[in-house]
């Protein structure tokens, strides 16, 4: 099995809305996309507490998948994509982390 989390810190302003607006519709699509690919095991999208330290990233995605393989076809796959596209659009970092376990 495969654990994969990424970590983002989002603009205060992107795309036309406030930071809670997009970490909001980040949350909704990501969590989306386990209806359409079949590959993910488990999602869940946290939002940081707004009341939370500055420093701290504002979204966190912790999804699982059975191997490696798995992972790479969530990635390239079109609705992933098309989500990628839009947190590209309204984020300032990302980190990540895939691990067995």
């Amino acid at each position: 099995m495969i654990k994969h989390i990424v970590l983002f810190k989002l603009a205060d302003e992107a795309e036309g809305n406030p930071k809670a607006v997009n970490a909001a519709i980040i949350k909704q699509r990501l969590e989306a996309l386990k209806d359409s690919i079949p590959e993910i095991l488990k999602m869940e999208v946290s939002i940081n507490h707004p009341d939370s330290p500055t420093g701290n990233h504002d979204i966190m995605l912790d999804s699982e998948f059975k191997n490696l393989d798995d992972l790479q076809t969530y990635i390239e796959h079109p609705e992933h994509q098309k989500v990628g596209g839009f947190i590209v659009k309204v984020r300032t970092e990302r980190a990540a982390i895939d691990y067995e376990f």
